[in-house]
């Protein structure tokens, strides 16, 4: 080499000395946080705190320098960091024409045992997949799934390798019918099918919006000309009586469903006219077209609006109309519309509000406290999007915040109550689990797999969550249990370090990459880079991955995918496990992402290409 090169190599090599050097200085820094990681997170827990600090630096000047001459770009480095950086050191000397400063031998074994010491884990946390599938596929199980064993027949047959159950929704009795389905099921099939449960945290929520009218609609379907394609319809049942659901084959607008009185209902019959008086004034008449066990179908030319007292008339004999729920109020909300949120709890009514600011409270008063002025506050999964412009206290003690709408539809976004609030800017004084969380936790110990924990911002919010599996007494039990943190705050995000660092004191342990919240609160726009940024550090400490939401998501709910969720998902399969969510057709998404996965991993491993044969390209 010439001595220009001569000159790059000892650039390089004092850049990757001082590197390793900083490397050794960081396992001593933080010994004491790693001494308190379960021994067979010590390996990973040193990696993630010299990968941690590895990407504090720019080092693209560096790994520039080392392509120009042929070497390593450090783009792998997740595995074994300083075994990566040592490797690295090896090859320059190398071309400097000295001999290897580090063994050749114990680089060589850090690789392999790095990759071996995830899988290792993540066998433990979320057992093992079907054969020559690299990632296991979790099913997100609906209600129907505690009655209907053949639903979760057909998950597992389909693919599932875990179930999961949201403590959100359902009861203990509903949890234990699913698990013993799981269980049931698994038994058939002749594998684990493991359980994760999802303890729910604090959830910040709109405050009661008052019902309106108890109106509903039949409504026809035209064509562009006007010409009605489908009737109107009522599906009609006899008040008292157990509620019998309309056909979801029915063409057109689903039927407006109403109650009559047992002994009105009981002369209807084919061909029976019934007379409607509409709500708007009108007069409508529907014919009774077909009768089913406990209900009829009657159907009309136009559509009409029917309240509850409304009375029907057939054949000179009459009934009121019952059933028909309060229409559901919401508040209309566009770009720089004022609304305010409050503290105080009370319900408010939208009808009652014409030219004023909207007032509604907030289901944790502690998160309205938390607001200042220039917080973000993001409503409905961030549909819209507002911040602080003002905090005052009312004569009775209450804050309000008033909020400035920022981003919303064109024509505007309908607010109702009980939608989710993000605060992304905003310090909330609570733990990462309620009273109801700790009370589920000692039922997800006894009969689950997994506990899946919501809400992890901080260390202390794992401390808290080891403390609490700690106090129920079952030490046998909570050994067993996998821990599984959701990373979906941008506190969890910026403290993930030091979150998996804590984590990493529970054995059987992963993290959840929640991207629904994490979207929200972080931006769209950085959806691009950071579910790989946080599956890069998981990577670096040996910790498995699940990745969720909206995995195949339009393929579960309409039976097709589209092409950007293929490829979605084939990212997503770079993780330990892949979440998918309910849907009617969720048997044939987990058979594409099972596909998916047996393909894939014969070609990537994490965020490394294999470079198998490309048969396609065969000359």
């Amino acid at each position: 080499m010439n001595e220009f090169d001569q000159d790059i190599l000892q650039e390089i090599k004092t850049e990757l000395d001082e590197l390793i050097l900083e490397l050794d200085e960081v396992t001593q820094t933080h010994s004491e946080a790693i001494g308190q990681v379960s021994p067979t997170h010590y390996v990973g827990a040193r990696n993630l705190m010299h990968y941690a600090h590895l990407r504090t630096k720019d080092l693209r000047g560096l790994q520039q320098r080392l392509s120009s001459v042929g070497a390593t770009r450090l783009t792998t480095t997740e595995p074994a960091v300083q075994a990566r950086l040592k490797a690295a050191r090896n090859v320059i000397g190398a071309f400097a024409g000295e001999g290897p400063l580090y063994p050749p031998s114990d680089v060589v074994d850090a690789f392999e045992d790095a990759d071996e010491i995830l899988d290792e884990h993540a066998e433990i946390l979320l057992g093992e997949p079907l054969p020559d599938t690299p990632s296991c596929i979790m099913v997100t199980l609906p209600t129907e799934a505690a009655t209907d064993i053949e639903l979760v027949r057909g998950f597992a047959k389909s693919g599932m390798d875990l179930a999961r159950i949201n403590c959100a929704h359902d009861d203990e009795t509903v949890w234990k019918q699913m698990i013993d389905n799981v269980h049931t099921v698994a038994e058939e099939v002749g594998r684990e099918i493991r359980v994760s449960m999802d303890l729910a945290g604090p959830k910040v929520r709109t405050g009661e919006i008052a019902p309106g009218a108890e109106v509903g609609r039949a409504r026809v379907t035209r064509d562009k000309t006007g010409k009605v394609l489908t009737p109107a319809k009522l599906w009609i049942t006899a008040h008292g009586s157990e509620p019998v659901p309309a056909p979801e084959s029915l063409p057109g607008r689903p039927a407006l469903p109403i109650e009559v009185t047992p002994e009105w209902f009981d002369k209807l019959e084919i061909g029976s006219v019934i007379n409607v008086p509409d709500t708007r004034g009108s007069r409508r008449a529907f014919t009774v077209t077909r009768v089913f066990d406990g209900a009829v179908l009657a159907e009309g030319p136009q559509k009409a609006y029917i309240s509850n007292g409304t009375l029907l008339e057939h054949n000179y004999d009459r009934s009121r109309v019952y059933g028909i729920p309060a229409v559901v109020q919401r508040i209309n909300l566009k770009v720089g519309d004022r609304l305010i949120l409050t503290d105080e709890e009370l319900t408010y009514d939208p009808s009652l509000g014409s030219g004023r600011t909207p007032r509604i409270s907030c289901t944790l008063p502690q998160a309205v406290d938390a607001i200042k002025v220039g917080h973000r506050v993001l409503f409905d999964d961030g549909a819209i999007a507002a911040v602080c412009i003002d905090k005052a206290s009312t004569t009775d003690g209450f804050n309000d915040v008033e909020l400035e709408v920022t981003r919303a539809r064109p024509q505007g976004v309908n607010l109702a109550a009980y939608k989710g609030i993000n605060l992304p800017d905003s310090e909330l004084p609570l733990p990462s689990l309620t009273e109801e969380d700790l009370q589920h936790l000692r039922f997800v110990v006894q009969y689950a797999d997994i506990a899946a924990i919501s809400f992890i911002r901080n260390v202390a919010d794992v401390e808290y969550l080891l403390q609490a599996l700690a106090d129920i007494g079952d030490p046998a039990a909570v050994e067993r249990l996998g821990l599984v943190l959701k990373i979906e705050t941008i506190p969890g995000y910026e403290g993930l370090a030091q979150i998996l660092l804590t984590g990493m004191r529970h054995e059987n342990f992963g993290i959840m990459i929640a991207r629904g919240d994490l979207a929200v609160e972080l931006g769209f726009d950085r959806m691009a880079e950071v579910p790989q940024l946080i599956m890069a550090l998981a990577e670096a400490a040996h910790v498995p991955t699940i990745l969720a939401t909206q995995v195949l998501e339009n393929m579960a709910k309409n039976g097709l995918p589209s092409r950007a969720e293929i490829t979605d998902a084939a990212m997503a399969l770079r993780a330990e496990c892949v979440m998918l969510n309910k849907g009617p057709h969720i048997n044939d998404a987990i058979k594409v992402l099972t596909k998916m996965s047996r393909k894939l991993g014969a070609s990537q491993r994490k965020s490394r290409l294999l470079l198998r044969k490309v048969k396609s390209w065969e000359e």
